[in-house]
């Protein structure tokens, strides 16, 4: 299994959702996430893994290199609602990573307002089109 995401720009603040499994052959798909992130917006990066499943070492490693790669480009990665089966364990050289219990959280910390624009993958599931397709 790999991830989808969804990207949605808010004022002065990006959400990167991810949903599926954020395994090793997840890590070049989420890279590229983070890259059109990058691209598409400013502020800081919300992780939101409410819909992810769950993650492993490799996929922890990948979100802690995005946070470097963001810090680089003068932004910062902040979670939200990590996976329940392990958490971030930034090494030594990984820039400060804020925690939100959740995405509402995170998003009243900025006072982010609604979406202006929003970007997905092919399959990302969207609960409002009862013919999307489920993660399995």
């Amino acid at each position: 299994m790999t991830i989808e995401w969804r990207y949605t720009t808010r004022r002065d603040v990006g959400v990167l959702s991810l949903a599926g499994y954020l395994g090793a052959d997840a890590v070049d798909r989420f890279t590229g996430a983070v890259g059109w992130a990058l691209a598409r917006g400013t502020g800081p990066v919300i992780l939101d893994m409410t819909g992810l499943l769950g993650w492993s070492a490799g996929g922890q490693i990948s979100v802690a290199q995005a946070a470097r790669r963001l810090a680089e480009n003068g932004r910062r990665l902040e979670l939200a609602a990590i996976p329940a089966d392990g958490s971030l364990v930034p090494d030594a050289g990984s820039p400060p990573v804020i925690v939100h219990c959740d995405l509402a959280a995170a998003l009243a910390a900025h006072g982010a307002q609604d979406a202006v624009r929003q970007w997905s993958t092919d399959d990302w599931p969207d609960p409002r089109h009862p013919a999307a397709p489920a993660l399995a």
